[in-house]
């Protein structure tokens, strides 16, 4: 089970000379088991400052984040994180680098490794386990770090941007694996993206945030059927929503 819970969190960040700059002001926020939640907002707005405080990674100067009603006070493998870059190990082959967070933990190496083999397969990457990361492309690299994420079985994915350094068909693909890795492993995924296409695509719910100081403008029900259609009005309709909601008119 992995429900998230924010309540009235306020961040502020501070440097000698400067003005403090407010990134979150009273930020609450309710994640049910299972859900797919989008965070969206102008460049800025506190998003991946949110996402960091419910990894752990991040302390609000007031407020709470919770997982399954316990406050965070700091990392834990039940909140798996992927970022932008892969932040794979570049001298450890795929299934190396999937069992990683398991070699940690001290998990002997035949059990970490038949636990990687299986994640290898969720993410469709099989018959790459002895590959090293260079030999892969971007796509096959991100799908490496959901991998690793997944083997240590976290009961939150938070994702930061984890499609934005792809091409367009690249992204494209990884948004509709991501949606069957998440089908297959019913994990609750918190994930922060500048696109407002790829958060009607993906999410259950979207989450808009206004500019700095980071506030929750409005969250937005997304009640399209899966899998997606891009072309149909209904999904231009909302995206056109989303976007005004952001005061823009284009993405």
């Amino acid at each position: 089970m992995g429900s998230v819970s924010v309540k009235k969190v306020v961040r502020v960040f501070e440097k000698e000379g400067q003005e403090p700059v407010v990134a979150l002001q009273d930020v609450s926020l309710d994640i049910s088991d299972k859900e797919f939640v989008c965070l969206v907002g102008p460049s800025g707005c506190g998003k991946t400052t949110l996402l960091r405080i419910i990894a752990g990674l991040d302390t609000p100067d007031s407020g709470e984040a919770a997982l399954n009603g316990e406050p965070i006070k700091g990392p834990d493998p039940e909140r798996g994180m992927v970022f932008q870059e892969y932040s794979l190990f570049p001298w450890r082959n795929v299934t190396d680098n999937i069992a990683f967070g398991l070699e940690m933990k001290g998990m002997s190496k035949a059990e970490r490794r038949k636990i990687a083999e299986e994640y290898l397969n969720i993410v469709n990457l099989e018959s790459f386990g002895k590959a090293y990361p260079h030999e892969l492309s971007g796509g096959m690299r991100q799908r490496v770090a959901i991998a690793r994420a997944l083997a240590n079985e976290p009961k939150v994915l938070l994702m930061d941007e984890p499609f934005g350094a792809l091409d367009a068909q690249t992204r494209n693909t990884m948004q509709r694996e991501l949606l069957e890795i998440w089908r297959k492993t019913k994990k609750t995924i918190i994930f922060v993206t500048h696109s407002v296409d790829e958060a009607v695509f993906l999410a259950d719910r979207i989450v808009v945030f206004s500019a700095r100081p980071g506030k929750i403008k409005e969250i937005v029900e997304v009640k399209i059927p899966r899998c997606r259609d891009r072309t149909a009005p209904e999904f231009a309709h909302l995206r056109k929503y989303v976007l005004s909601l952001m005061g823009e008119g284009t993405s």
